[in-house]
């Protein structure tokens, strides 16, 4: 059998081994969750009736252990091919980036010289969501822009209003002027609504200007 790139042959199978970059990957997850439960030891877990602020971050702790568990365990079963491993610095670093910048700004952390800026959850979720979704070389700032602006309201709505964590919406001195006399939920769900409808209107708005996919066909010469 034959075909646009030659003949395949028994050498062009992949040999038995382990994929390096699973193992590693399912390691990390695997320490990240464990830390995360540590770091939640203190906290109360509460009932399913009345979730305590440790419930939701351990109960998220648990499934990333496990499915760092099984990423490793398919890195040890897993073939691989003859081909070296590439490891890339971009996607670690833009994560972690991301998870950094939510960590400086959704509330004001004190240093001996300095204290962050408290930007709240409008600020903070989409920028970080943002600066780690170029993780991915593929990446676009638009679809990025949408997903930021849809994912936060769905956080703030978990998070603020269904487990009533009192999360920052807006700078302090922002939300003192605009919600002036509101409550919190009022203030929370109101804000919620408005990203929702950035974001519908984003995409109505720029979804006939996606660039044309490409066609392999024209590349290389095959179907």
């Amino acid at each position: 059998m034959t075909t646009a790139r030659g003949p395949i042959t028994p050498h062009a199978r992949p040999k038995a081994g382990t994929d390096p970059r699973n193992i590693a990957a399912g390691l990390v997850l695997i320490a990240l969750a464990a830390l995360a439960v540590w770091l939640t030891s203190d906290l109360s877990r509460g009932t399913l009736r009345s979730v305590g602020p440790a419930m939701l971050p351990q109960a998220v702790a648990v499934l990333i252990g496990l499915c760092g568990v099984a990423l490793a365990i398919s890195g040890l079963r897993r073939g691989s091919d003859s081909e070296p491993v590439l490891w890339s610095l971009r996607g670690p670093l833009f994560v972690m980036a991301g998870i950094a910048l939510f960590a400086f700004t959704i509330r004001p952390m004190h240093f001996e010289r300095f204290t962050t800026l408290e930007l709240g959850l409008v600020v903070s979720g989409p920028l970080a969501i943002i600066v780690g979704g170029y993780a991915s070389p593929h990446a676009r700032f638009r679809d990025l822009a949408i997903l930021a602006l849809s994912l936060t309201p769905f956080c703030m709505l978990l998070f603020g209003d269904m487990l009533n964590l009192p999360i920052p919406i807006l700078p302090r001195p922002v939300a003192e002027v605009l919600f002036a006399g509101w409550s919190y939920k009022t203030a929370l769900r109101v804000t919620s609504a408005v990203l929702l409808a950035a974001a519908a209107i984003l995409f109505l708005a720029t979804r006939g200007r996606t660039p044309p996919a490409m066609d392999v066909a024209q590349h290389d010469g095959t179907i």
